[in-house]
């Protein structure tokens, strides 16, 4: 359970990629894997990009000096619909080694998003004496899993006339296998603060800039994927949002809306030794390769939110190239 919530959290695919597969991919070769692996992983990573930039506000009404709100965030970004990103056609014409079983020269295939399942590939050497059979992995949606999930705490505090700044942090998750946690610093502007009758307006509008980052690491030398030692993934997930915040001022319920623009970066780097005992490639990597996607596009939003006294809730659903519902619990003092 830890490692499939790891792999969800960050993106990976539990299924596949990390319980069976990296001896697999590393007896095609080096360039072979490290080539197959982006592919693989790309979509999901974007996706937890998209699960995890966004959700930096639930008003547009900036909190006055001293006011703050403590919330707690949980996102589902959904890619369901999304079969663009559930697969990619695999070519042998862009491999050194690969080649499929039945004798395809492309082929399409499941990203770690994906469902397809039985795709049988093997690498061999000049002779065809020393061959390697195995089966390419497939996805989280095999395993009726159809969303990034994302959780984190937020804190926002009001400064000057119409400042507010926030902070969101998950605490070090660490156990002997699993280690995970997330930062972010952001600041809204309400524009509307300036004006002479800013009280009487019926709306606030204002700007939101909020960055997150996301550290983990995976140890599963334990589990005797491959032969070697200290093997690990090690991640880090990096985003930045931009948006335009519009709210309505009501003592109760209010609804805001946003629209903006979200970029990210994510590195993964396969670390430790790794030793390859079958096929026509059998040596010993160290720290063998790094996996790398990046994402960025427009974003809006549409959400509610409900205050009584010092307890809020709040709901919203976010379209973007992955669309994404947000939850928040929140505890505020003006």
């Amino acid at each position: 359970m830890k490692r499939i919530l790891f792999f969800l959290f960050i993106g990976f695919s539990a299924c596949g990629f990390a319980q069976s597969n990296i001896n697999d991919l590393l007896a095609a070769g080096i360039d072979d894997a490290e080539q197959y692996t982006n592919d693989y992983l790309a979509p999901t990573l974007e996706a937890s990009i998209y699960s995890l930039g966004g959700s930096w506000y639930n008003t547009a009404d900036a909190k006055p000096l001293g006011g703050f709100e403590i919330s707690v965030v949980g996102n589902l970004s959904f890619f369901g619909n999304k079969d663009d990103k559930k697969s990619f056609v695999l070519n042998t014409a862009d491999y050194q080694n690969l080649q499929f079983t039945d004798g395809s020269t492309s082929k399409t295939v499941s990203t770690a998003l994906g469902d397809i399942q039985g795709v049988q590939v093997f690498v061999e050497d000049e002779t065809g004496l020393v061959r390697a059979d195995f089966e390419l992995p497939s996805g989280l949606a095999a395993e009726d899993i159809n969303f990034i999930p994302s959780g984190f705490l937020q804190a926002s505090v009001g400064l000057i006339k119409g400042t507010e700044v926030k902070a969101r942090f998950l605490p070090k998750i660490e156990t002997d296998d699993v280690s995970l946690s997330l930062f972010g610093v952001g600041i809204q502007h309400e524009f509307t603060k300036h004006l002479p009758a800013d009280k009487m307006l019926p709306v606030a509008i204002s700007a939101v800039i909020g960055y997150t980052q996301l550290n983990g690491e995976y140890d599963f030398t334990s589990t005797s994927v491959v032969d070697g030692s200290n093997q690990r993934l090690d991640t880090k997930l990096k985003t930045w949002n931009f948006q335009a915040v519009v709210s309505t001022r009501l003592p109760i319920i209010n609804f805001y809306g946003g629209l903006g623009y979200l970029s990210g970066t994510s590195e993964t780097d396969v670390l430790g030794t790794y030793v390859v005992t079958s096929g026509p490639f059998q040596t010993t990597y160290n720290d063998p390769f790094s996996v790398s996607a990046d994402a960025s596009g427009v974003i809006a939003n549409v959400g509610t939110k409900l205050k009584l006294g010092f307890f809020r809730l709040n709901a919203d659903y976010s379209l973007g190239e992955f669309n994404r519902l947000t939850v928040g619990v929140n505890f505020g003092f003006r």
